[in-house]
Formats: structure tokens, sequence, C-alpha cells
């Protein structure tokens, strides 16, 4: 069998974001025809036009926190309960719905591998064939029907063992000899424990997809030693997989049914290769189109193709959370403030909010990289920080690039003792 799931992984970058430009404008259509929300929010949009990723970074980013709260006012008044988000109905075309706290719903459509999991899956090791233990939830959040619906694509057989119930978990491998175990990394080493103290040998359970918590390279290790090869995935309710690790463990791979972009915290821009920032998630589902989805979740692209031979970009992995939002002197400040400010001044490059000092006496300094200071910047930057903020805040000019790449825009360096 080959190494790669289909020949998209391996296309050259050209095809593959050629195909992407015949398909966006299309999703984009579809998304204004059929998902009310996105109608609105891509009011006055020619879809045609959209053929292009600068195209695409001009369209404003939906973000988590939007997205949930156009839900809940929808459903306050006894409208659509997705907010106008998804294209289909109940009925036929949506055989499940799920919830991911919040509250969000999410849609599950028809299409075969919704979630595009089989891909991950593929490169993880797991083959037609063989049986996998699916210890992801099966109520409320889609993790466990995303994996399983992804393993069924694949050609696997899925034992649905959900959450807790660690003895029986045991058993169940035991007797069952699944192949390969889907899950969270906790879990996988909580049962592995169990079953050592239980003195059950699990002999063929030799690999693993796991997500939804951070894969150390310490408990990666971990597993290693006892026989199981673990893989990780990126993924989310909203979009399905984002990306997915590979034999050669140098960051992840994105998947062929998304176009991801990292932006700056706060704003919609696009930020320089390596550089540290929100993943924005284009998916071409056109169950659930969303367009320039802000999961809220930082990384950063990796330079170079995959030693796996698989072409499309990489991404470091899972670096934080984007909404930086802070409370300083009883006033919220967010990341979108931070560049509005920098907006104002065509000299400054990026620029990091740090608050510092005790309990209630709050200070803010606002650092810049700045390559050509012009005179009376510093003055200016503050008057600009009162004019947004309706804070006070000092200024400190910086060289280019001796900002931390974390992709923080705003640093909480408060003391709480």
């Amino acid at each position: 069998m080959s190494d790669h799931y289909d020949a998209l992984e391996t296309r050259t970058q050209e095809v593959r974001e050629a195909a992407w430009m015949q398909a966006l404008p299309i999703q984009i259509a579809h998304a204004q025809a059929h998902a009310p929300a996105l109608a609105t929010s891509l009011a006055g949009v020619a879809a045609q036009e959209v053929n292009s990723l600068a195209a695409l970074a001009r369209l404003p980013v939906v973000r988590k926190q939007e997205l949930l709260e156009l839900q809940k006012a929808s459903r306050a008044a006894g409208g659509d309960v997705f907010g106008g988000f998804s294209a289909l109905g109940f009925g036929a075309h949506m055989p499940r719905v799920f919830a991911s706290p919040g509250t969000i719903y999410e849609p599950e459509g028809t299409q075969r591998d919704y979630w595009r999991m089989a891909r991950a899956m593929f490169a993880a090791g797991l083959r037609p064939g063989e049986l996998i233990h699916n210890c992801f939830s099966y109520h409320f959040t889609p993790a466990g029907s995303m994996m399983e619906t992804g393993a069924h694509s694949l050609g696997c057989t899925v034992f649905a063992g959900g959450t807790g119930q660690t003895e029986q978990q045991v058993s169940a491998m035991s007797e069952l000899q699944p192949a390969g175990y889907i899950g969270t990394p906790s879990f996988l080493k909580i049962i592995v424990e169990k079953a050592l103290e239980m003195g059950v040998a699990l002999p063929s359970v030799r690999k693993a997809l796991v997500s939804g918590e951070a894969f150390p390279p310490s408990l990666r290790d971990w597993l290693a030693e006892r026989g199981i090869q673990g893989y990780q995935c990126y993924a989310t309710a909203d979009v399905g997989l984002i990306a997915y690790e590979t034999a050669a463990r140098e960051g992840l791979v994105l998947d062929e049914g998304v176009i991801v972009e990292i932006v700056r915290p706060g704003t919609g821009d696009p930020v320089a290769a390596g550089e540290v920032g929100e993943v924005v998630v284009t998916t071409l589902n056109p169950a659930y189109p969303l367009i320039r989805f802000g999961t809220g979740d930082l990384s950063a692209v990796l330079p170079g193709a995959c030693p796996s031979g698989r072409t499309n970009t990489r991404i470091r992995g899972w670096l934080g959370r984007a909404d930086q939002t802070t409370k300083i002197r009883g006033m919220f400040v967010h990341p979108k403030q931070v560049a509005d400010i920098v907006r104002r001044f065509p000299e400054v490059l990026r620029a990091r909010l740090v608050v510092s000092g005790a309990m209630a006496q709050d200070e803010m300094t606002l650092k810049v990289e700045s390559a050509s200071a012009s005179a009376g910047l510093s003055d200016r930057i503050s008057e600009a920080i009162r004019d947004v903020t309706k804070l006070r805040g000092t200024v400190e000019l910086a060289a280019p690039g001796s900002l931390p790449n974390d992709g923080k825009v705003i640093e909480d360096a408060r003391s709480y003792q």
C-alpha cells in the first residue's frame, strides 16, 4: 500500500492552490445563498472575485465567540439553532447534531468521512481491515463520531469504547485485540497503567491517534517504551481535521480539505511565515461552509516540506490561545485595540502590550518594534493608546525582531501575590 492516503497529499503547492481557487468562489457563493449569517458577513462580496489568497485575506474573520453569540441570539428569538451558519436543516441530510461548551451546536452532514479524519488515521499507521478502539466521547461532543466516521471511511471496524470505565476498557482490549487506539493521550496512559496493575497484556495495541489535549514528547516516549507509537492530530468541532502528524514527527501537515491562514490576533491580517498568530480556517465543506473561521488557537507555519513526502504546508501545532483580552484598571483591553493603535503608525512593525504592577496598581506599557522611528513617535503612540483604550500607557521603542515570537499581543505580567 502507498505511504500516502491519496494523491492529493503529494501534489505540488501550485496545483493545490489552483484547486483551492477553483473551489473557493463556488464555496463563497454557496455560503451566501444557503447560510444567512455568512450572507450577512459577506454582503457585497463578489464571490467570483475571491480567487486568490490575497482576496480571501480581505474577507472578515468570523471568530468562535461571534459564532456563539449569533447562535445564542438566534435561539433566544426562536430562530435557527445554528445562528444561520449551517447550510442544512434537520432531516435526512443532517443525521446528528452535537454540542460544544458555550453552548455551540454543530451539524453533522452525510458526506463520507464528513470530518475528514481518515487522512490523519492513515498517517498514524492505521490501515483498512483493522479494529480500532475509540475512546472519544460519543455523547454531546462530536469527537467520537468524528473518529468513527473517519475509521469507517478508511475501512476499519470500530469498538465504541467511549470514556471512563477503565477496567472494562482493558478487558475489551484484551479480548478484542484491536490494532490501535483513538482518544486522548492521557486516557491511553491510564488504560496502559491499569492493564499493568491488573496483570493483563495488551499486545495488539501498537498504534494510536491522539487528540483533544497536549501530547508532550515525554508521554509520546513513555508510550513508545511500551510498544505504542502515538501520533497526534489537530481538529475542532467546527471545521473537522485541520492538521495531522506524520512519521517524520516534524510539525503537523495541513489537511487537504481546508485553507488555513495564520493571522495577527485580533485582526484578519496574515502574519509573516514563521510568526506565531491565530489559526483561521476556511472549510470547503458545503454543509457547514465556514469562511475565515477564527479558531482562537495560536500556531505558526514551519518552513519547507515534510520529509514524509507530503507537500502541504506544515504548522508547529497548538501554541496557546489567541484571545488575550485583559482587564486593566477595571476596563477590558482587547488584542483588536492594540492592532487599531498599530495601524495608525506605518513605521510600527509589531507591538506587545505588557501589563505589570501589583494588584490594583496596573501599569501599561506598549512595546513597539520600529526600524525608523520619527521624532515624537512615542508621544503620538501614547495619545493613541489613550484614545483607543481610554487608559494611560507608556511606550517603549524596540528594534525589529526583538519582541518574542509567541503570538502574544497582550502580556499580563502582573503580580497576584
